[in-house]
């Protein structure tokens, strides 16, 4: 098979575990791992000479997975996780009890998908004009937020206005929330990642702007984002693969008489380890069936981009999901940065 340029494509993801999984000839161990019932909390270091090999900035990033957040008890079981998170990351950027923080939720407010970093910011305190008109009780930061909109709307590049407003008030700190894109269903509105490295608006989508970091802004910048969006290849791609760990999952348990008594819809193998060999792979999918996932990328790349079908794709319940998760940021955001923090208040 001939190959093609995955770079320009859009076939991309914003997070690091999903570079680090797909890597497997080249494998980062994460440095810390902390799980519970509902939430995961990965720590992986990436160092210079790794960049490329994972095509991530150096930096600290911190991965949080969970598999629901529409529970009442699961969402605060998934937010102290991730205010465990921020604070470590704060400590890593040294940010201090007196420093400055400057809150930017990045994206289009009218477009739900892209509306995470906005509608977190609603949910964001801000303390900032509070210390202007005198002393503020003591546990609590100066603390800004700003919502720049995007290029398509303001006609100036994101990073010359946060620039701008940087040199204005003097942050110490700037932390950005974005909505991210993935290139696996299964984190889709179910993975937050916050990072030292920074971020690039719209790069998910292969819209790249000018990057947002501590190199362009000369202070520290924190990225927090969550996968929104996924392309058409992607879904087509976890179709196939999904597909065959069915299979095999048939076959490993055909023999077992309680499973014959759970319905197929219920049946729960989406951590089985496919173990299907060549030729049976071959019987269900045909040639496709012994393409590896490179080949596999190309081939539905080769049949979706002459037509324009390789669309970016979100759930039906996005807008529901986008208010429960921008919450979620909000409030960790809160509770980690302001010690006496009190949502009654």
């Amino acid at each position: 098979m001939h190959t093609i340029d995955l770079k320009n494509t859009g076939l991309r993801t914003d997070l690091v575990i999903d570079e680090i999984n797909s890597k497997k000839e080249k494998k980062i161990e994460a440095t810390s791992v902390i799980k519970k019932e509902n939430v995961t909390l990965e720590e992986i270091k990436i160092e210079k000479y790794q960049e490329e090999i994972v095509n991530k900035k150096e930096g600290i990033y911190r991965t949080v997975s969970f598999k629901d957040i529409t529970d009442k008890n699961n969402f605060k079981e998934v937010e102290k996780v991730l205010i465990e998170a921020l604070k470590k990351t704060y400590e890593d950027v040294k940010l201090k009890e007196q420093s400055k923080v400057l809150v930017i939720g990045l994206g289009n407010e009218d477009s739900t998908p892209d509306s995470l970093g906005p509608k977190s910011i609603d949910h964001v305190l801000v303390t900032r004009h509070l210390f202007l008109l005198g002393e503020v009780e003591e546990g609590y930061r100066n603390t800004a937020s700003f919502k720049p909109s995007v290029t398509g709307a303001t006609g100036i590049e994101t990073k010359d206005l946060i620039e701008a407003i940087t040199r204005k008030i003097n942050p110490d700190l700037l932390i950005v929330i974005d909505a991210l894109a993935s290139n696996s269903i299964e984190r889709l509105n179910k993975t937050v990642q916050i990072t030292t490295s920074g971020i690039s608006p719209g790069s998910g989508i292969g819209n790249n702007r000018v990057e947002i970091s501590k190199e362009t802004l000369k202070i520290p910048v924190i990225a927090i984002g969550i996968p929104t969006v996924v392309d058409a290849t992607t879904i087509v791609q976890n179709t196939l693969q999904l597909l065959l760990k069915q299979i095999s999952y048939q076959i490993e348990n055909q023999d077992n008489a309680k499973l014959k008594l759970v319905p197929t819809k219920n049946q729960n193998y989406e951590n089985h380890e496919e173990e299907l060999s060549k030729d049976q792979k071959e019987d269900v999918l045909g040639m496709v069936g012994l393409l590896n996932e490179q080949e596999l990328k190309e081939l539905l790349l080769e049949v979706l981009l002459p037509v324009n079908y390789n669309m970016m794709v979100t759930p039906k319940e996005i807008d529901f999901l986008i208010e429960k998760l921008s919450l979620l940021i909000g409030n960790a955001i809160n509770k980690s940065l302001h010690s006496h923090f009190n949502p009654t208040n």
